[in-house]
């Protein structure tokens, strides 16, 4: 495959943890294209959390894209690109759910749009989880629920759960769990 070559990149929004670009390519036909770019500078990190009854603990929040509250795995933003994905992970599991967990393990990484943003997310797996005490940020307004597995793969077969960490995670720990590796 023959490669697509970046003529030009112009950053025109620089914003907290993302920013545009406008960027011009050249095409292997020799065409020009004028493509969006979205760089996620610091990457995120997510975790399914199951408790020891099966259930899995799903965080619901308004996200303001949708302009409405959605169903999700914890997760969030590193603190600095340094940061590790791990201690984020463990870090939003209890900022959102309160839960602490002594057995966090890497589920799967996935990179969220590639069409036109490199996100990453790192999603772990939390087991063998405590109760404790949220602690939201002042923007964050979030109703925790424990979930049948089977309740949840029902609302991803309807299109009701959307979000892409949230379904990759549970449907990744279907597979897990059909294949004995729990």
């Amino acid at each position: 495959m023959e490669h697509v070559e970046l003529e030009k990149r112009e950053r025109v929004y620089e914003g907290s943890i993302l920013d545009v670009y406008a960027d011009t390519v050249r095409l292997p036909n020799g065409g020009v294209e004028h493509w969006d770019f979205v760089s996620h500078r610091k990457g995120a990190a997510a975790v399914l959390p199951v408790l020891p009854d099966g259930k899995i603990i799903l965080v619901n929040q308004y996200r303001h894209a949708l302009e409405r509250m959605t169903w999700e795995v914890p997760a969030g933003c590193r603190d600095s690109v340094e940061e590790s994905t791990l201690i984020c992970a463990t870090r939003e599991l209890e900022e959102e759910t309160g839960y602490r967990s002594n057995q966090i393990t890497p589920l799967l990484s996935l990179k969220s749009t590639v069409a036109f943003c490199d996100e990453m997310i790192d999603v772990y797996l939390a087991k063998d989880l405590m109760p404790g005490e949220q602690h939201l940020d002042e923007a964050e307004n979030i109703e925790v629920k424990a979930w049948n597995l089977e309740d949840a793969l029902a609302e991803i077969y309807a299109g009701r759960f959307q979000d892409a960490k949230t379904v990759a995670a549970i449907l990744a720990y279907k597979v897990m769990l059909a294949e004995g590796q729990e």
